[in-house]
């Protein structure tokens, strides 16, 4: 995968991409505290696949409105949108606020931030729900009966998958590119 380095505002950004050049981009934003190559296999089939991969590397700092300058700089119209842990909070807020930005999102190890989390409690009540085809993989961090909660804050197709890991990108990474090429694909 090729790096770069983004500047938005007063910051630096590492961005990895690889893959064909082609419109079918898929944006993966990791968990907090992840290394720089946690998505390097899922990428990797990704490619395969046909789809250009475009990694964040986990920094403090990233919200909605650096992702979305970080996808203008590299000038990509729309993109399908994948998160785990921390990386999931974001990519529900970016899926919820960024109508016509995204095609699909698929979200591990986190919910909806207006659906209790495994501890009751409510992120963002005001996040409104996502209008875009989801995948929800529910792990040992966000147990199904959790996850389930989540399904009416989606206004598309919603999909819920059991996985029984914590970190879906470092242990599971090959059910995580099933489940994207699943959701990426038009057929």
């Amino acid at each position: 995968m090729e790096s770069r380095r983004i500047t938005v505002g007063d910051r630096i950004w590492t961005v990895r991409t690889g893959g064909p050049e082609s419109r079918h981009h898929v944006l993966l934003l990791p968990d907090a505290g992840d290394p720089a190559d946690v998505y390097d296999e899922v990428c990797t089939r990704l490619q395969t696949s046909d789809l250009h991969t475009i990694v964040i590397e986990p920094q403090d700092g990233l919200d909605t409105k650096t992702v979305l300058a970080i996808l203008d700089e590299l000038k990509v119209p729309w993109a399908n949108l994948v998160g785990c842990g921390t990386g999931a909070d974001l990519a529900w807020l970016l899926a919820a606020r960024g109508f016509g930005r995204f095609m699909s999102l698929i979200a591990a190890g986190g919910g909806h931030p207006a659906a209790p989390g495994a501890d009751g409690t409510i992120a963002d009540a005001t996040c409104p729900p996502v209008e875009i085809p989801t995948t929800l993989l529910a792990t040992k961090r966000l147990p199904r009966t959790v996850a389930e909660a989540s399904s009416r804050f989606v206004y598309g197709e919603f999909r819920l998958v059991p996985v029984d890991v914590a970190n879906v990108a470092g242990e599971a990474g090959h059910e995580l590119a099933t489940e994207i090429v699943l959701r990426t694909s038009f057929w």
